[in-house]
């Protein structure tokens, strides 16, 4: 018997009774942090899976199929032209306008075909920081010059930090641009523009069915969010009319998919989910039963979907039973974020940088949360600092991180972000005061 082994097991064993046996059930605290866990998780479940998530992997297992690699290499890998490489992976932000969990699935697309570090960090900076809705809320509602250092604050960001990671681990990525040197020319199945449009068709589908409502009821942003469903429509229709054209997908079985959609979207047209729900299983149902690109185009989304997914849920569980819903606490008092963040010290922006790089923020949700801890005191200079660190990054979307591209980058790059926000938080707010 390998007693060594078995006395690590009885460890594990008695730690697990301990923590049970002194379970502190009964203190209110724990028991709402609990109660907070489930709800912040019913209300992720509810808003963000079917929404962002399922096109999102529908989104990257397309990417790993219908891009190749080396083209993937040749406009985001190691030996790409930086400034293509960046200007392309810091503005796509004002494209996708999606939360730090909808990112994780394109980020490890793009990443595991070959994009380099520093492209692909920078792209997963900005594709959540680099929301316009939610700039222009920011700039409406706490004031136009906050609105603008944080645009500011994160296209520079999304390079600086692509910039150092690539510099930080530059051996490991020029053996992937002497890896990238020796792959055969992309072979080309469809025309450049055929690919655009579909992927465009599909961006417009997760864009449109997850845009927010504004904070005014007139103007282009309302008017955007009162056709949003009819937009997210028309999009839906691009993707189905590509795969008939260009991907051989019969029109029969593309009709009998489309049939229950627009049934349901007619039946129920107060809850336009139930018709997103019954395309997104049209769509599986289509792709799941066709040999070929088809078939992995599903196999590779599926796969995404399973690692990703139950990391995504654990986190949001944690972050709600530490910190508990907008407007609800978990064992963390928010008096205590609240109190550390007041004034412009160097504490108080890093208490903002790092509680914001934990929590879980979804689009625009940081705009009314900030303009509640403005009202308590606190600070220009951390208000700034939670902004660019908070809806890039949150306990659920590390997790995450780590499973694509290992602990120790996952903690070089949250650790960019959360000292380069505090930075920042501190010269603005010695400017703004």
């Amino acid at each position: 018997m390998d007693w060594k082994r078995e006395w690590k097991t009885l460890a594990g064993i008695i730690g697990v009774f301990l923590a049970f046996f002194y379970l502190p059930v009964g203190w209110q605290r724990f028991d709402n942090a609990v109660l907070e866990a489930f709800h912040l998780a019913k209300w992720y479940a509810q808003e963000h899976v079917i929404l962002c998530l399922v096109p999102a992997f529908f989104i990257a297992g397309a990417i790993a199929v219908f891009i190749s690699q080396a083209s993937v290499m040749k406009y985001l890998g190691p030996a790409a032209n930086k400034a293509v490489a960046y200007g392309v992976a810091s503005c796509s932000g004002t494209i996708l306008a999606v939360c730090s969990c909808t990112i994780l699935p394109l980020f490890a697309g793009i990443y595991r075909m070959g994009a380099g570090l520093g492209p692909a960090t920078a792209f997963l900076y900005s594709g959540p920081a680099i929301n316009i809705l939610a700039i222009v809320m920011t700039a409406r509602i706490l004031g136009t010059q906050l609105g603008i250092a944080r645009a500011v604050g994160a296209i520079v960001f999304s390079v600086v930090i692509g910039l150092a990671m690539h510099f930080i681990y530059r051996k490991e990525e020029g053996e992937k641009a002497a890896h990238a040197m020796l792959l055969p020319e992309a072979e080309v199945t469809r025309p450049l523009w055929k690919n655009a449009l579909y992927f465009g068709a599909m961006i417009g589908v997760l864009v449109f069915a997850n845009w927010g409502q504004p904070a005014e009821s007139e103007g282009l942003w309302a008017a955007i969010y009162s056709a949003k469903w009819m937009l997210t429509s028309l999009f839906a229709l691009g993707v189905g009319a590509s795969l008939v054209a260009w991907f051989g997908v019969r029109p029969g079985q593309a009709f009998m998919a489309a049939v229950p959609v627009a049934a349901l979207a007619l039946l129920f047209p107060e809850t336009p989910m139930i018709a997103f729900i019954a395309g997104m299983i049209g769509l599986s149902w289509v792709t799941s039963t066709r040999e070929g690109e088809l078939g992995e185009w599903f196999g590779q989304s599926w796969g995404f979907a399973k690692q990703i997914l139950p990391l995504l849920l654990f986190g949001v569980l944690i972050a709600g039973a530490l910190l508990g819903r907008p407007g609800n606490e978990g064992l963390i008092p928010s008096e205590w974020v609240s109190a550390a963040v007041g004034g412009n010290s160097l504490l108080s922006n890093f208490v903002a940088a790092f509680a914001g790089a934990f929590m879980y923020f979804a689009t625009l949700t940081e705009v009314p949360i900030l303009q509640g801890l403005i009202g308590n005191g606190m600070g220009q200079g951390p208000a700034l600092a939670l902004l660019l660190a908070g809806p890039a990054l949150s306990l659920p979307n590390m997790l995450v991180i780590r499973s694509v591209m290992g602990t120790q980058k996952t903690i070089v790059f949250v650790s960019l972000v959360v000292v380069m926000a505090t930075v920042s938080g501190l010269i603005y707010g010695a400017i703004a005061s």
